[in-house]
């Protein structure tokens, strides 16, 4: 059956990243579909812990349903409140942090995506969906959506960090794990020595995907990484210093080895921020302002073994910022050439 879902999915799925009819390419059209394919061949021997890689914050949010119950990710305050209709439209406000689709982010080059799943009340089924405040589309489309992408571009690898399970026993843990493999296959990367994964290694084995799991689970399966292999840490702050000052520290205590290392650069709302700009919603009350200035502290940015490695945001087509964090590999590229000389 999950086969044949797959199936008719990836018949419904084509390619979005084309230029406009005048020949131009807004920033948020441009294809980086292809840019690891694309990368210098001294790069392609460096560990991908080194590259410099896009990636998106809550990054399936880009459509919540407002008229399913709130998720349990929420507190019964929250819960209690949305029971009035609008309350749930002031929500999703709040909770959608991006604009494009996995396929669209794919083309425009991100290669990281944060992900957070439930299981929805009342569900007689053993359906999963994305969440973030209020529940998003299910995971199994989700997963077709990014296999689809990859099939059609085999040299790009992504990294998928399921970082949140809400409401999921083992019965449902075993069935995203089903899903996953269903999905992805043989494009899958088993967990090993994060040195070793180099562009050229995971081309030669044909392997796309790398599956990171924040929860025990992970033992039971080869292709699941510990969470522990890509920390993220979390400024949760609104102030754009006080973000920039915690990335800095962090990048600064990075290891070196063993693990790749996600800077989350991305403002976070209080509650106060939150009721002061309550009609407005995320984009509009906090990221649009500030992007700009996040940007600018990434284009100061390195890559290398304690340098930047995955870099988040939210809403990442509204300024160049796949296009800036992909650049930044062509650091690694002058140093090369340095060493050279």
């Amino acid at each position: 059956m999950l086969a044949v879902r797959k199936a008719r999915r990836k018949l419904r799925m084509g390619t979005i990243c084309s230029p406009n009819p005048s020949g131009t390419k807004t920033s948020s059209e441009v294809c980086n579909a292809d840019w690891m394919a694309s990368l210098p061949p001294h790069l392609h021997n460096l560990p991908l812990s080194n590259l410099a890689i896009p990636g998106s914050h809550d990054s399936f949010s880009y459509w919540v349903d407002e008229k399913s119950p709130v998720g349990p990710d929420q507190t019964q305050a929250i819960k209690r409140l949305a029971r009035i209709s609008l309350v749930k439209k002031l929500m999703k406000k709040w909770s959608v942090t991006q604009n494009l689709t996995f396929r669209e982010q794919l083309e425009a080059g991100i290669r990281y995506f944060d992900l957070r799943v439930s299981s929805k009340p009342g569900d007689a089924d053993q359906e999963i969906y994305f969440i973030h405040g209020l529940f998003g589309i299910k995971v199994w489309d989700g997963l077709m959506e990014i296999d689809s992408f990859l099939t059609q571009h085999p040299q790009e690898i992504i990294f998928l960090d399921f970082n949140h399970f809400y409401a999921m026993d083992e019965t449902h843990h075993k069935c995203l794990v089903l899903w996953i493999q269903e999905a992805f296959g043989n494009k899958l990367c088993p967990a090993c020595s994060v040195e070793s994964l180099t562009l050229r290694t995971l081309w030669e084995k044909n392997c796309q995907v790398l599956i990171f799991y924040h929860c025990p689970f992970y033992k039971q399966y080869p292709f699941l990484w510990p969470g522990k292999k890509i920390p993220a840490p979390w400024a949760n702050t609104t102030s754009v210093r006080k973000l920039i000052l915690f990335l800095e520290t962090t990048l600064s205590e990075r290891a070196s080895r063993g693990s790749f290392h996600v800077s989350q650069a991305i403002l976070t709302p209080r509650v106060k921020t939150i009721a002061r700009g309550l009609v407005g919603g995320l984009k509009n009350t906090l990221v649009h302002r500030n992007l700009p200035a996040i940007l600018d502290w990434v284009k100061t940015q390195k890559p290398g073994a304690m340098g930047v490695n995955i870099i988040t945001s939210d809403f990442v087509d509204l300024v160049d910022f796949a296009a800036t964090v992909i650049k930044l590999n062509d650091l690694l590229q002058e140093d090369t050439a340095l060493a050279k000389c």
